[in-house]
Parts: structure tokens; sequence; C-alpha cells
């Protein structure tokens, strides 16, 4: 992505006027905006899988367990201690003296009614993966419970200390799953004040935040998130003061921002992953060409993964040709096939197809829409001709799990969950995002999420990603980078799992 003269000279003149005018307002008054381009549309944690849903999430609600980022211990939250009663039962102390926002008192009966609750189907959680290891949970004790498992789940402690936080019992029952939505409560370090349609959220530090929480105490008083689709204007409202804080900064943006005074820019790789997913199973037209797995290897051929990651994404961002981030355990990755950059290997398969002139698809993608468009030139070059449908995430995931898509560009973050199974589980385990259903990649997948012996894992993750790769059911592309950009008044740290702190950032 260039960027036009005309634009460099708008960010030069938006950064002047950002300067003359000081653009403290925000540390002036405690109030940090920070800007996306995608709403959630259901605010509460397990009724969307939406990046900016799960940052709200961290910040609004406590899990039981806490990894600490920087060096991977698990240590405690809600939970003061735990230990494994069997392979498939946990039982954990709970913290006395936590309220939540509203002032009811967390008990043993909030984790009881959370864990059984998500664990059913008429809960209808977005990401079923994140909570289908739970069979039940039961009261022990006022501050004791213990949460069976429906099999064993070695990777429990590393979801109890993610996409699992915990709800208000007796207010849930009351309101519901919509009144939840509008005016959610946790027990997080800031609390939900507003939550407006169409424009975003409004949090407020949580003076009654428990002291002993390893998250520490928030220090800014009021974040305010808001949505603004246009990348221009998030920029151009960034150096004039109007925001704080962006993401997702294309490059080339990026580093003409480095040398604004009053802005910093912080990148790194991250563990999201870009790929495009086929229908293999010919869901969308019984005549699909993505049924051969000759035409799915060809499109894994097309993909130029060294020139998007090193040319287009940036940042630290890496190919990667398996289906996880290879921090996460179990991400083997000596087996899989890496298609290197051959339009040539692409067309001939696609000719051995029956299919010498390529053919007219259509690709669905709901961000980076220069990346999405960059994919459809390499394909073009192999004769297969893709129509862009951008739209927002919430339509493209309908039309997605309805078979209704021959292709599509997505991204997975894994909910920033350290585990293989938070990558396949999702999008070859059988559920509502694995459009492959291929039986043999899932039997391998069941016993690796399942088995205690780590190096059985090891083995069993090694064959399904092995197979996925062979069978070109997805074509993994790259790691993200993540450029941030935020006002150098700003005290912020950014981490690979893609979670924007922001109850450690505080103002210079």
């Amino acid at each position: 992505m260039k960027i036009s003269t005309a634009w460099m000279r708008c960010i030069l003149f938006a950064a002047g006027a950002a300067v003359a005018t000081s653009a403290l307002a925000s540390k002036a008054n405690d109030t940090l905006i920070y800007a996306s381009d995608s709403e959630v549309e259901n605010i509460g944690p397990y009724h969307n899988n939406l990046r900016e849903g799960v940052i709200i999430a961290h910040l609004a609600w406590d899990t039981l367990v806490y990894r600490d980022p920087k060096i991977n211990e698990y240590k405690p939250q809600l939970a003061t201690s735990w230990k494994w009663e069997s392979p498939t039962a946990l039982v954990l102390d709970l913290r006395q003296g936590v309220t939540f926002h509203n002032g009811d008192k967390f008990t043993a009966d909030d984790v009881v009614f959370t864990f059984n609750y998500v664990a059913s189907p008429e809960s209808k959680v977005v990401t079923r993966q994140n909570t289908d290891w739970i069979k039940s949970a039961e009261k022990l004790g006022e501050y004791k419970v213990r949460i069976n498992l429906k099999q064993p789940f070695p990777a429990a402690l590393e979801y109890l200390s993610g996409p699992t936080p915990i709800y208000p019992a007796a207010y849930f029952k009351k309101v519901g799953v919509e009144g939840f939505s509008k005016a959610p409560i946790g027990t997080g370090p800031y609390r939900i004040t507003s939550v407006t349609p169409g424009q975003g959220v409004t949090l407020v530090r949580n003076s009654a935040y428990f002291k002993d929480s390893p998250l520490g105490q928030p220090k800014i008083g009021t974040l305010k998130f808001v949505v603004i689709p246009d990348p221009e204007t998030r920029v151009a409202q960034l150096m004039t003061g109007a925001i704080d804080w962006i993401w997702r900064v294309p490059a080339d943006q990026a580093d003409a921002m480095r040398s604004m005074p009053n802005i910093t820019v912080q990148s790194g790789e991250t563990m999201r992953i870009g790929f495009l997913t086929m229908d293999s199973t010919g869901s969308s037209a019984a005549n699909s060409p993505f049924k051969d797995v000759r035409v799915r290897q060809a499109v894994n051929y097309a993909v130029n993964r060294n020139g998007l990651a090193g040319s287009l994404v940036r940042g630290g961002s890496q190919p990667v040709y398996a289906a996880c981030f290879r921090a996460q355990f179990g991400c083997e990755t000596k087996t899989v096939v890496k298609y290197e950059y051959n339009p040539a290997k692409a067309k001939a398969l696609l000719a051995e197809a029956g299919y010498p002139k390529g053919f007219d698809t259509d690709i669905y993608a709901y961000r980076e829409r220069e990346y999405a468009e960059a994919l459809i030139g390499d394909l073009h070059k192999i004769g297969i001709n893709a129509r862009l449908h951008y739209m927002k995430f919430a339509a493209l995931q309908t039309e997605y799990r309805a078979g209704k898509t021959p292709m599509t560009f997505q991204a997975w973050g894994s909910f920033s969950v350290n585990d293989t199974s938070a990558f396949t589980g999702v999008w070859f385990k059988g559920g509502a995002d694995d459009v492959s259903k291929d039986a043999q990649v899932k039997t391998w997948l069941e016993t690796a999420d399942s088995s205690l012996d780590a190096a059985v894992r090891k083995e069993n993750y090694s064959k399904a990603l092995q197979r996925i790769s062979q069978q070109a059911l997805a074509a993994p592309l790259f790691s993200y980078s993540t450029n941030y950009a935020y006002t150098s008044a700003l005290k912020f740290q950014g981490y690979p799992d893609e979670l924007p702190r922001f109850y450690e950032a505080s103002w210079k």
C-alpha cells in the first residue's frame, strides 16, 4: 500500500496542528480514547469472537486463572489455588472479598452458573471450542468449586486464563443475554458504563477492584472505545488529538508517522494468522472447483507468502504454512507442506484438474481489504478470477457458516490461547467454522486435545497439521504484525498475544 503525496501532506498538516494545539486533552481529563474498525454486535464475551470484544472482555471481566504474558506462568486471579482431583475433575478455591460492578458479592454460585450455562447448547456460545471441554461445575462450598471435564483436557488452565470470564449469576438471570449485552457487569479493572451501537463503549476505572489482582490496579480513569471504519480517518483523528490510540495501521503509514513528534509507533509480530478457506465439500456449489485437491494445492502455490509478509504486512510478519502459530504448544511444522511461490506449478495443477484457463469464483473478506486485494492479484496470475465481497464480520460469518462462500480470507488470533487446539479446534474439529469436515483430521485432533501425554499430543497434532496441508484444506498465509500508533503522552506496551492491556497503561 503506497502513501500518496496528498496523503503525506495530510499527515504532516495534521501533525502540525496537533503539536500547535497540544494534543494532551485526554491526559488532562484522564480519558484514553482508542479506536478500531470493527464493532462488537453483542458485547458479552461468550457471544462474540471479534478481537475488539476480546479486548473489552479482559478489561471488564476476570477469569479464574491469570497467565503472566511475560513469563507464561499461571497465577491466582478469581481462584486462589487449584488442584486436579482426577484427570477430569479440577477443584478450585475462590478468592473472597471480590464484588461485581453492581456491588453483588462474587461467590461459587457465579462460577457454577457461568460454566453450567456456557456448557449448555441453549447458551449459543459463539466459539464452542472455548467451552466444549466443560461437562459441568458444582459448588463444594461458598468459595470452593469443582469443574468436571467431559474428558481429560490438558489445556484446561490455559483456557481458564483466557476466554472463560466469570458472569454474575443473579444479574445475568435477571436481564438475560440481550439485557446483559446492553448493560454488562463483571469484576474486572474497568466497569462498562455505556454501550452505544454504531459508536462504541465507555469504561470507567473500577475503584473497588480487588487489591491482590495479578493485573494490578488500573491507572487511567476512563477508557472510550470508538468505532471508526475508515483507516485514513483513524490516522487523521489521532494526529489531531481527537483520539489517543489506534492499531492495525498499514505499514507505510506507520513508517511515515514515526517521525511525528507527538506520536509513538510500536510494531511487532502477533500470534494472529491470516489464511484462506476453500469450499472442499462443495456446499457453495455442486460443481465447486475447490472440491478437487489439486485446485486447493494450486491456490497454495499461487500465493506469494514471502511477498505478503515482507512487503505488505511487514513489522515482523512471517510466512506461515501450518494451521497454528509456531509458539503454541503442539504447533509441529516439520511435516507440513511448505508451498513455495510457484505460479507455473499452480497453473499445471489447475490444468491437470480440468481448468487450463482457470475459472471465476467469489472471495469474501471482512478486514484488511488491501491484503485481500493482493491475494486476488496472485490468484489472477494463475487464471483464478476472484470477485471480492467485502462485508462486516457478522455478515460474512453468517454466509460462511451457511456454506455459501467458495473462498474466504480470514484471520484468527486463537483468543490469545497458547495451545494449538485454539486454532485447529475451531477450524478443523467439526464445529460451525469447520467447512472441510475431514473425519481423519477430527479424530487426530480429538486425541491430541484430550491426551495427558505431551508426546501423544504433539504426535497427533503433527499428523493433523500434515494432512491439513497435504489436502490443502486451507491456505495458511502469514502471521500478522500489529502497528500501534498512539499519543506520546501515553505509556503503553503491546504483547504478541494481541491483547492491548489498557489497565497497565498510564499517562507520562
